[in-house]
């Protein structure tokens, strides 16, 4: 009892509660906080041919309590939350809870089999090093995690249920209908947990113990066990975040094969301006985020162990993946040849004697509902999609950077960024300015510094550590000095480089977020939005679909061939400096 409460009167602690609290209350405030008149909506829903006049309009208002001020509105919904009461839907008038809790049967039923599936691959990729001893989940697993799930979700659904008719492609009414969802939604979250577990174990299985145990005569299947106990308490935390992100996956599933779960809920009532459900849908994927991540820190405690629980536990440093130079350089080359190509022609002339044509010499990926160039609007929506990435990376890195220098505040807001998917911001946002480019460029950016700024306070803390800054204090340097010629060149450049190692996956973010509508609007030629208007017609012009998830596809493997490659070549140069006689920390800064 007394360490929680010295953790809550901490500033990470406490950090963590007023940004939960704020978030509560943005939610509680939606309909204050959003741009368009309540009134209208409700008026709208109600009886569509009723002429809104002002009277009109005022008894509406005055029957929701919408006029009372947004203390008066925040404080009846809070009042209404404590008696589990959630208010009344806007569109069909029903009471919200029950809608929310079959939404969420619903998703908790599909996240569960996604999970099933996650294991099940994280299983697959770990057993090879537990046989040999040796080995790594590699570049393989590194793309399966970094697959969106909502291109996953497509793919899955023009192949198995399309092309080959194996599967249900939509709806909610027996065990076959969970299987496409399940594995769209578990493999990226199985190739996440089997790659950090495969490529923890050979250090693990390095150690001066497990040579003991085998010459003691103890059976693989003990020692195997064992090492497995010693991988997976600092993985636990990575563990809670994958299955974080699965509820925000959850969004962009269920929309793709018409699931009735609590993200499509969400998702809808964003769209519909229907404030009340959309409220109670938010706190409940809110909820799940945040008791995910205690479940993870429950596990790991007790993983941990009374003896370790207090003193916390570290992995000896994991073997890079490998990526030869050239992969990179390959996928980069094709993305840039089809941007470069699509850029020589126009994405927006309509032409409607020439839909849906396959593709051609005069169209090379044909052409989409409208009779537009897929390959123009593939080109195009490059800018769209990579730009805004750009600007939202470069806001996070800004921010890190401040960040960094303060670590304990950070961690506490990071706690709760951590706990709500970019998905989810983006509907926040979207209920509030409106679906744009500009508002799913700030859910993102809202929620993408918490990894940079990480990374920048553990730099910042080894840099404060080193002897050369004890040397310049004695010679009289004054902090102003030493932060600018010091501090920051050796901060800023490590993070400003894993800031553009992050570039792909936040424009993969971004194009989640167009996918769902809540990004970038018609007829901007967004890749995300370009799978989404595919869809309907995906059975009669599935090329229209595959160009952006192929783009999608090479994006994602760029980013982790990149990464795989920038990670290897620090760790070599670590290597030759601690073979020349350097401390590794102090060496390793710079890097």
């Amino acid at each position: 009892m007394k360490s929680t409460v010295r953790k809550l009167a901490s500033p990470a602690g406490l950090t963590r509660f007023i940004c939960l609290a704020a978030l509560v209350a943005a939610v509680g405030l939606l309909p204050w906080l959003s741009g368009r008149d309540p009134a209208l909506t409700v008026l709208r829903a109600r009886s569509a041919e009723q002429e809104a006049t002002p009277e009109a309009l005022s008894a509406i208002r005055a029957d929701l309590g919408l006029d009372a001020g947004p203390l008066s509105l925040l404080g009846s919904w809070a009042a209404g939350l404590f008696r589990g009461d959630l208010g009344t839907s806007w569109v069909s008038g029903t009471d919200v809870l029950p809608s929310v809790v079959s939404g969420l049967q619903v998703s908790l039923g599909l996240m569960a089999a996604a999970l099933g599936v996650a294991v099940l691959l994280a299983c697959a990729l770990v057993a090879p090093v537990l046989v040999r001893g040796r080995g790594s989940a590699g570049a393989f697993a590194a793309m399966l995690a970094a697959l969106p799930e909502f291109l996953l979700a497509t793919v899955a659904l023009l192949v198995c249920g399309v092309w080959l008719g194996w599967l249900p492609t939509s709806g909610w009414q027996g065990p076959q209908y969970m299987v496409l969802p399940a594995i769209a939604l578990g493999v990226p979250a199985g190739g996440l947990l089997g790659r950090l577990v495969a490529d923890a174990l050979p250090a693990v299985l390095d150690e001066r113990w497990v040579e003991l145990w085998r010459g003691a005569g103890v059976s693989r299947a003990r020692v195997s066990a064992a090492a497995l106990r010693r991988v997976l308490p600092p993985l636990v935390p990575q563990f809670g975040m994958a299955a974080v992100g699965l509820t925000g996956g959850a969004v962009a599933v269920e929309t793709v094969f018409a699931v009735p779960g609590i993200g499509r809920t969400a998702l809808g009532a964003a769209k519909s301006q229907d404030l009340p459900l959309l409220q109670g849908s938010v706190l409940a994927l809110l909820a799940l985020g945040l008791v995910t991540g205690a479940l993870a820190a429950l596990v790991r405690r007790r993983l941990l162990g009374p003896a370790l629980r207090d003193a916390g536990l570290t992995l000896p440093t994991a073997r890079p993946v490998r990526s030869h130079p050239a992969v990179p350089v390959v996928l980069a080359a094709v993305l840039v040849t089809a941007i470069g190509w699509g850029l020589l022609r126009d994405p927006y002339t309509v032409d409607t004697t020439a839909r849906l044509l396959a593709p051609s010499w005069a169209h090379p990926l044909g052409t989409d509902g409208l009779g537009r160039d897929v390959l123009a609007r593939l080109g195009h929506g490059a800018a769209s999609t990579i730009g805004t990435a750009a600007a939202v990376c470069l806001a996070g890195l800004l921010l890190s950077l401040a960040l960094g220098f303060l670590p304990s505040v950070a961690s506490g807001a990071s706690d709760i960024a951590n706990a709500l998917p970019p998905v989810i911001a983006g509907i926040l946002v979207a209920a509030v300015v409106g679906p744009g480019t500009g508002g799913a460029a700030l859910a993102v950016a809202l929620l993408s510094w918490p990894a940079l700024s990480a990374h920048a306070a553990a730099l910042v803390q080894e840099v404060r550590a080193s002897t050369f800054l004890t040397a310049q204090r004695a010679i009289g340097a004054s902090p102003w000095w030493i932060l600018t010629r010091h501090v920051l060149p050796s901060v800023a450049g490590p993070v400003t480089r894993h800031a553009i190692l992050r570039l792909p996956g936040i424009a993969l973010a971004l194009a989640s977020l167009g996918f769902l509508g809540l990004g970038a609007q018609p007829p901007t030629p967004e890749w995300g939005l370009l799978l989404d208007e595919s869809r309907a017609y995906v059975e009669r012009a599935p090329w229209a679909a595959l160009a952006p998830a192929v783009a999608l596809a090479l994006l994602a493997g760029l980013a982790v061939s990149a990464a795989a490659y920038a990670e290897g070549q620090g760790g070599r140069r670590a290597r030759k400096v601690t073979r020349a006689g350097a401390p590794t920390k102090e060496a390793t800064v710079g890097v």
